[in-house]
């Protein structure tokens, strides 16, 4: 590999001079100029990117800590995100922490070594992160963080979902409705099953406590959760998923069981992710569009980049329900 040393000497000028000419910080005769570029291009020579950056403060790149790459939520997320930061001139730097506080703390380390000029945490765990300060990097944070941490935050309306979601299901005279959460005392999942309780409650059903399960964010959570409520008596009419993997576990738990969806069962689920219209029936959802929540996020980073001294915003995202095949009226609806 060539060094700025082999370009100088195929052309004739300092080490220096070659510096000048391709960072532009000093101006450098027409000829040896000419010189220098001639003798890049035949060395095809790539200055350093860690020279370049400890010199400019600037890497021009963007630190991702998502969750879980395997959810096609995350992926969606991550895509939308990296757009954006792509067309603003940043490149995307992908780490999976797998939910594990050691491994996003180790994250955490490598990426503030690699001088990111900013950092977007999906789903922060607890870490080591001082509550009430800020990060030494521009940080936005996504879906989840300590109330106290004064630090940008991007989410969705949880509450609001799970209240689309009971609403949806009562006008469908959907009574004995149970629903699937995410991990116990995950707060994202908490707030759509408060919002899902309420509204059940002031439309005159209720969420019994044998009626809520806990289960993995995976389609494997969902079908074993579906295989334990439906297979008990005084089975659910309705299932609401904290999210679309753990509805398309239910929609097969469903199937092997012969359990008719929309018909004797209907499935609502959580994040409207591109499979959910693909599976059969096509799946209900309260969805965030997590293309445009990916896109808001990386907007206020570039924000926070170019102008840290800006107060912590917290954006909060209203869902919207995408009513697909999966659920229908209950059959010859209860008066």
């Amino acid at each position: 590999m060539s060094t700025i040393k082999d370009v100088a000497k195929l052309a004739g000028v300092s080490y220096t001079t070659v510096s000048h000419v391709l960072n532009e910080t000093r101006p450098v005769s027409p000829e040896a100029r000419e010189r220098v570029l001639r003798a890049v291009e035949d060395l095809a020579y790539v200055p350093s990117a860690l020279a370049r950056s400890l010199k400019s403060k600037v890497t021009g790149s963007i630190g991702l800590i998502i969750p879980n790459n395997t959810n096609p939520y995350f992926s969606e997320l991550a895509r939308g995100i990296e757009d954006s930061c792509y067309e603003a001139g940043y490149s995307v730097i992908l780490c999976n922490s797998d939910d594990d506080p050691d491994k996003q703390r180790d994250y955490l380390q490598v990426l503030m070594t690699k001088r990111c000029d900013g950092l977007i945490i999906a789903t922060l765990t607890q870490t080591d992160l001082k509550p009430s300060s800020r990060l030494d990097v521009p940080t936005v944070l996504l879906d989840r963080a300590p109330k106290e941490l004064d630090t940008d935050l991007v989410s969705t309306d949880n509450v609001l979902g799970g209240e689309l979601a009971a609403r949806h299901l009562l006008e469908l005279q959907r009574r004995r409705i149970a629903c699937i959460a995410g991990p116990s005392g995950l707060a994202l999942s908490d707030e759509r099953v408060q919002g899902l309780s309420r509204t059940l409650r002031q439309g005159g059903a209720s969420l019994a406590e044998g009626d809520l399960l806990h289960a993995d964010f995976s389609s494997t959570g969902g079908y074993q959760a579906a295989m334990q409520l439906l297979q008990r008596e005084g089975r659910p009419d309705a299932i609401f998923c904290c999210n679309d993997m753990m509805a398309i576990g239910v929609l097969r738990a469903a199937g092997e069981l012969q359990i008719e969806v929309p018909g004797q069962l209907s499935v609502v689920g959580f994040d409207d992710i591109e499979l959910a219209q693909f599976v059969h029936p096509p799946l209900t959802t309260v969805a965030q569009n997590t293309r445009r929540l990916g896109n808001l996020t990386a907007q206020l980073l570039l924000e926070r980049i170019a102008d840290p001294a800006l107060p912590a915003r917290r954006e909060t995202m209203a869902p919207q329900l995408q009513i697909r095949g999966s659920t229908a009226p209950f059959p010859n609806s209860r008066k």
